[in-house]
């Protein structure tokens, strides 16, 4: 039986992947960086504070500062050339990277596209766009290789959210956090490999700095300390190490509560001071570059060292568009995609 005339159009099925990352301001200025702001930590999975007890603190007093502190930090490490951060660059290229490969197994049948938690692209945007291009059916990949409520579960959260408000929702798979995955430690000791390869004195130790979170995620059962932990131990694992060659430690704290400890910033003060003034340091816990990176970690952190008497510090860049990265994502969306494509 043929359509009515007056029938909404119904494009040819096909698949959609989503590469899921934390999000970026629009630019670097006071009111880009407070609406950015303002909707990272309104978020009840980032502080989960009430309304009328976090609302005023942060629209009136924090939101007044740090938009100016914040804008600072990422103008040190803005790609001018194509006027975005670090962070959308790489999201984009891991996005055409993984794009190419899907491509080249599923043909046409599997869209590729990235979305951010907050700021642009929004989720919202991107799973619109790809219902108008005919997708009913999602792979929904959030780019942390650690399981946190502040980072996987709200990005799943405004997928959800955004499929709630649909007459007609795609079908949705999310992809399960990869923190133990043989080729996520593999690409992780290949970048440890390259890097020490590259130095002329191995350092003394190897420090995974994981972004923290407040301890009390961990005692209402956030997994996320102890995935963070697993990775650590598997790399070193991985690299043919012992104890003293590497180290998990926890950086970014924000506010009053008691975070994950060791903190980063503590713990390469306390290794120089100890005699291990050679140190290296990677960031496990990012898919990407971004301003816990390349400002945090080479700037702030990096300065606790020096001041404290360290004399070489090596960064060990995330793993980005690393071409090991992008063989894990395709082999994780290949298993994700089974029966579907």
């Amino acid at each position: 039986m043929s359509k009515p005339t007056d029938h909404p159009k119904v494009k040819p099925a096909k698949i959609g992947v989503i590469l899921a990352n934390l999000g970026t301001p629009d630019a670097t200025d006071y009111w880009s960086m407070r609406r950015y702001l303002s909707q990272f930590l309104s978020d009840k999975r980032v502080v989960d504070y009430s309304d009328w007890l976090w609302q005023p603190l942060l629209q009136i007093i924090i939101l007044t500062r740090r938009p100016f502190s914040s804008g600072a930090a990422y103008r040190s490490i803005w790609n001018t050339d194509l006027d975005e951060s670090p962070l959308l660059t790489t999201t984009r290229l891991q996005a055409e990277a993984v794009a190419k490969e899907i491509k080249s197994i599923y043909n046409e049948k599997v869209i590729v596209d990235f979305a951010m938690r907050y700021g642009n692209p929004s989720t919202k945007s991107v799973i619109h766009k790809m219902k108008e291009q005919g997708v009913n059916k999602i792979v929904f990949f959030p780019l942390y290789p650690q399981y946190a409520g502040p980072t996987t579960a709200t990005a799943n959260d405004e997928a959800f959210r955004t499929l709630m408000k649909m007459n007609w929702q795609p079908s949705i798979r999310t992809v399960a956090a990869y923190f133990d995955n043989p080729l996520y430690i593999e690409a992780l000791a290949n970048s440890v490999k390259v890097k020490y390869a590259s130095l002329k004195t191995k350092p003394d130790i190897l420090v995974c700095s994981y972004h923290g979170v407040p301890v009390r995620y961990l005692m209402e059962g956030d997994p996320y300390h102890c995935q963070c932990q697993k990775t650590t131990r598997l790399l070193k694992e991985a690299l043919g190490w012992d104890d003293t060659e590497i180290t998990t430690t926890f950086q970014s704290k924000f506010g009053p509560e008691k975070w994950l400890l060791p903190a980063t910033v503590d713990e390469v003060a306390r290794l120089a001071e100890n005699g291990q003034k050679n140190i290296a340091i990677m960031s496990p816990a990012f898919s990407s570059d971004c301003v816990e990176t390349l400002e945090e970690i080479n700037e702030e952190i990096f300065e606790s060292f020096e001041e404290a008497g360290g004399t070489k510090f090596t960064y060990i860049e995330c793993l980005n568009d690393n071409p090991d990265h992008i063989k894990m994502m395709i082999d994780i969306l290949k298993n994700e995609l089974s029966g579907w494509a």
